[in-house]
């Protein structure tokens, strides 16, 4: 199997060559892969949320995103511009500490997560023994942050709406878990390099999809729940409760509620594919093919074209 590309390794050697020193060179390296990550997971969320208003359009008959950019791919953006620069709005008889933290709680476990997502063999910003219970604990702050924003906010649909919110999220954590813990089980590891790995030795029969269809089952209405995405939106069922938990926020702080909310549902559909469907593995054998032109398995494009192909199978999966 080939290693793929040492990036870290290959940084530091192209800034060597630039003259910079070797310290210098490491310390630059360190931001660099949670900067890329979080920009790769916003880039992501642009897309989802266009994707999901020219579907949804076309399901309506209507004509969805149309001026901003070609298509309305920019119509995401736009909205994202508007929030940022809309008056930041704290309720009087609210808790500004809480008010604030609310959001932040909310947002931050959830770009954490993105750390132990491999696109790779070497293409993951961590990799720990303890990766996919490191993501189900990170995931198990969001609800405080959801709580405390319903609670700071001084308005009884909002509380009404953060409970019902962390109450759900809570409740479907337990058969998250337990999905989670089959596939453990079966690997034998909680490292998601370990999980990805474990499935590539029979091609597509391999993935943990065929040996646990019940626990994708589990997984995958337990994810849209933890989403809150449709049948599960009670939280936000506007039609009760208005915008739920969000009531109050306005600006920059509801466009993290907004944000966490994609960034989530893109980090699920990766974790589904890094464990029922065999993450990074393609079903083109480069190894085979490069043994046979003749190619060397440290051959720099070689190592290329497998990280690109390991980044775009992920993506298609996911």
């Amino acid at each position: 199997m080939n290693s793929g590309i040492d990036l870290q390794a290959r940084f530091i050697e192209s800034l060597t060559a630039l003259g910079i020193p070797n310290r210098a060179a490491k310390a630059l390296w360190i931001p660099l892969p949670s900067f890329l990550m979080i920009i790769a997971a916003t880039v992501g969320v642009l897309v989802v949320v266009w994707l999901e208003r020219k579907i949804s359009a076309a399901a309506q008959q209507r004509i969805g995103p149309e001026y901003a950019g070609p298509l309305g791919v920019l119509q995401p953006v736009a909205d994202g511009i508007k929030l940022v620069f809309k008056e930041d709005i704290i309720p009087a008889k609210a808790d500004p500490w809480l008010f604030t933290l609310g959001p932040v709680l909310v947002v931050l476990p959830v770009f954490v997560s993105y750390l132990i997502v491999p696109f790779g063999q070497n293409l993951v910003v961590t990799d720990l023994n303890v990766g996919i219970f490191f993501w189900i604990t990170l995931s198990s702050v969001v609800p405080i942050g959801l709580l405390m924003a319903g609670y700071a906010s001084n308005n009884k649909y909002s509380l009404l709406g953060g409970l019902r919110a962390a109450a759900q999220s809570i409740s479907y954590e337990i058969p998250l878990a337990l999905s989670v813990l089959a596939v453990v089980m079966m690997s034998n590891s909680l490292s998601t390099i370990d999980i990805v790995e474990q499935q590539s030795g029979y091609g597509i029969l391999g993935w943990n999809i065929w040996r646990q269809p019940v626990g994708f089952f589990i997984f995958w209405i337990a994810a849209l729940a933890e989403c809150e995405r449709l049948p599960f939106d009670l939280p936000e069922a506007e039609e009760e409760i208005v915008a739920g938990y969000q009531t109050e926020y306005a600006g920059m702080k509801f466009a993290l509620f907004y944000l966490g909310s994609y960034v989530n549902l893109v980090l699920s559909a990766l974790v589904f594919a890094i464990l029922y469907l065999g993450g990074w593995e393609s079903p083109i054998p480069l190894d085979k093919l490069a043994g046979w032109l003749g190619v060397s398995q440290d051959s720099s494009w070689l190592q290329v074209i497998t990280a690109s192909l390991g980044i775009t199978m992920t993506v298609l999966k996911a």
